[in-house]
């Protein structure tokens, strides 16, 4: 192993950055100004992925990793904590959520280690602030429209909240479903509508629903 690793040298350069003869861009930010920053970049990172290219993708994580090493340097300043700290947690945390590796825990298949994921996950928020009151809880409130009705639907059917989906009238595709899909945003946009806004204002809806439903409202 090199004795003065890369990541090092990258969290000296992102301090020298921040320091008072840094960046100028670089020390105007702050962890609000950052946050779409990271967006972008998993998606670039995601472009990457889908085009098979190992040098771009390379590129793109290390980009990715620039926004982690960015707010670390950030929360140091404020004395919240570094990246050390971020990455102790992680690696704890993934010993922690995989007895069945680092443990004695027995499992016959990904279905018990999600199961215990979820098990070790919900105890370990027990008795804070994020603790989780309903099997809804959890999912990020910043997700596009439809991958959030996509993990809202999951949740609720692991808790027995909806019924499992019926079998379709009729034969479905997937491409046929795509341009449904498709169409139905096209539909909204012809009439100065957003299906984003539309399917998040649907999703709120059906969301106060399932909470009602699960506390026996």
């Amino acid at each position: 192993m090199k004795k003065n690793p890369a990541i090092n040298d990258l969290l000296k350069v992102m301090a020298k950055l921040r320091s008072p003869k840094g960046c100028p861009w670089d020390r105007e930010q702050n962890h609000h100004s950052l946050r779409r920053h990271a967006i972008e970049e998993v998606y670039e990172l995601i472009d990457a992925i889908e085009a098979r290219d190992d040098i771009e993708m390379a590129e793109e994580l290390g980009d990715l990793l620039l926004q982690v090493v960015f707010h670390c340097q950030l929360a140091r300043e404020r004395g919240a904590f570094d990246f050390e700290q971020v990455t102790r947690h992680l690696v704890d945390k993934l010993i922690r959520r995989h007895p069945h590796v680092f443990g004695t825990t027995q499992v016959k298949d990904v279905d018990e280690v999600w199961a215990n994921w979820e098990k070790i996950k919900r105890a370990e928020k027990v008795g804070t602030q994020r603790e989780r009151a309903s099997a809804l809880d959890g999912i990020p409130k910043h997700l596009p429209a439809l991958l959030y009705a996509e993990k809202l639907l999951k949740k609720a059917r692991k808790a027995q909240l909806v019924p499992e989906p019926k079998t379709a009238p009729r034969k479905l595709t997937q491409a046929a479903l795509a341009q449904d899909l498709f169409e139905l945003a096209a539909s909204a946009q012809a009439r100065g509508w957003s299906a984003e806004e539309l399917l998040s204002q649907e999703i709120k809806r059906r969301e106060k629903q399932l909470r009602r439903r699960e506390q026996g409202k």
